[in-house]
């Protein structure tokens, strides 16, 4: 596990006009209340509306138990979008997921599956096969499926939050390496401070239920066109030309250090850039700072990057290096 500090978020730098005639405002709120139902879990909840707001996709890692579907749940809860889940299966089919044509009196009809979602929370996503996985794949980077020949586009917010348990291996499918690379961030889900584990009991000692949302603190929904236009504000963000060659140092800085056997792909550059602009969007800025970048490279970096044998058998973790690789490298001031 990454230490608390690993993914916290930037210090906060003055505001200045916004370029774009969007908002933060309606995601602070919502993350207020997303802070009130998973308690303790502030950097993920966070890394999660980055996520959504940069249009990229999530992988959630954490042991049981440390609410990473109820962190997906109750983002779903306080957004006015249509949501999927499936639990995913070694025996989950593409159709499954995807959708069907179904034989009937009147010729074939079209029904759709649970990835016709605006947001789809893929749970134990490594417990599909691989042939399940590619379905899902196309998509993540297209935004549609292909069924018998015909592609269907998948909704405008189409978000996948996708959860894995990173110390259970039976019955579980490695995740192609083309497919990790399409996630926005790798989110790593430890264990809440001991003040909030108490607040946990506390809470359901006063009714709280996560099987049950109506139990969830949230009383304002964050409705689809306020995200769309968010989603627009954060292309409006600035990044000087300085801070985008400091992304592209770091991403090339990947493939030349000796402790990855697999540096990151030009696509990790451009995730990056979109992730700090939305960090950047939630500070009330229009501008990207050096520490926007420095802060997401480990989510955004981490699941992209291969160590070497030798690094994994001296214990070594991929943020350990990243941050290695990050004190080498000049910020720009």
């Amino acid at each position: 596990m990454t230490s608390p500090t690993t993914d916290s978020p930037t210090t906060d730098h003055p505001a200045t006009n916004s370029r774009s005639a969007g908002s933060p405002d309606p995601a602070l709120r919502l993350l207020a209340q997303l802070e009130e139902v998973v308690l303790g879990q502030e950097t993920v909840l966070r890394q999660l509306m980055i996520t959504l707001l940069a249009r990229g996709h999530a992988l959630l890692e954490g042991v049981p138990g440390t609410a990473k579907t109820l962190a997906v749940r109750a983002l779903s809860r306080g957004l006015g979008l249509d949501f999927g889940r499936v639990q995913f299966t070694p025996d989950l089919m593409p159709t499954d997921l995807v959708g069907v044509n179904i034989l009937s009196d009147s010729g074939f009809a079209w029904r759709p599956g649970p990835v016709f979602a605006d947001l789809l929370l893929a749970d134990e996503i490594n417990r599909a096969p691989p042939k399940t996985q590619a379905a899902l794949l196309e998509s993540m980077e297209e935004r549609q499926v292909t069924v018998d020949g015909r592609t269907r586009p998948l909704p405008g917010p189409f978000t996948v939050f996708a959860t894995q348990n990173p110390v259970e291996y039976e019955g579980t499918y490695p995740l192609p390496e083309a497919q990790v690379d399409r996630f926005l961030m790798k989110i790593v889900v430890d264990y809440p401070p001991q003040e909030a584990e108490a607040a946990i009991l506390d809470r359901h000692e006063a009714g709280f239920r996560a099987d049950d949302e109506a139990s969830y603190p949230i009383a304002e929904a964050l409705e689809r066109d306020a995200l769309l236009a968010m989603r627009a504000a954060v292309n409006g963000v600035h990044m000087d030309e300085r801070v985008r060659r400091y992304v592209t140092g770091i991403v090339r800085a990947t493939r030349d250090d000796s402790a990855f056997v697999l540096g990151a792909s030009p696509r990790a550059g451009v995730a990056l850039f979109q992730a700090a602009r939305a960090e950047a969007f939630l500070r009330g800025r229009d501008f990207v700072a050096p520490d926007d970048v420095k802060s997401l490279s480990f989510p955004v970096l981490r699941h992209r990057v291969v160590l070497t044998a030798e690094a994994e058998v001296e214990g070594r973790s991929s943020d350990e290096e990243l941050r290695s690789l990050l004190e080498t490298l000049e910020a720009p001031r």
